[in-house]
């Protein structure tokens, strides 16, 4: 069963950075600066875990995982915003 993960990050180093955005692009929609939206199986989070944890400087940087529950059955997703407003882009996004 997968379940939907806000998988959001704060990298101290550019380098790191990179790479942390482009393992998670792997698993997920990219939502909005360092956050993503990952639909996963048991497996495939314990994957992504190990891939960041080997990027990651674990004394300077951190990665949060939020469960939002099942990703079947929940109904429709629902993102509301205050200031800009929410768009769901499927265009590639690309960190410099």
């Amino acid at each position: 069963m997968r379940n939907t993960w806000l998988v959001c990050y704060d990298i101290a180093d550019e380098k790191r950075l990179r790479q942390v955005f482009k393992t998670c692009r792997n698993y997920g929609n990219h939502l909005q600066y360092s956050i993503f939206e990952c639909d996963l199986t048991p497996m495939e989070k314990i994957e992504l875990e190990t891939a960041l944890s080997a990027i990651i400087h674990h004394d300077q940087d951190q990665v949060l995982f939020v469960d939002l529950g099942p990703a079947e059955g929940r109904g429709d997703r629902v993102i509301t915003s205050l200031g800009l407003p929410y768009i769901r882009l499927d265009a590639p996004c690309y960190v410099f």
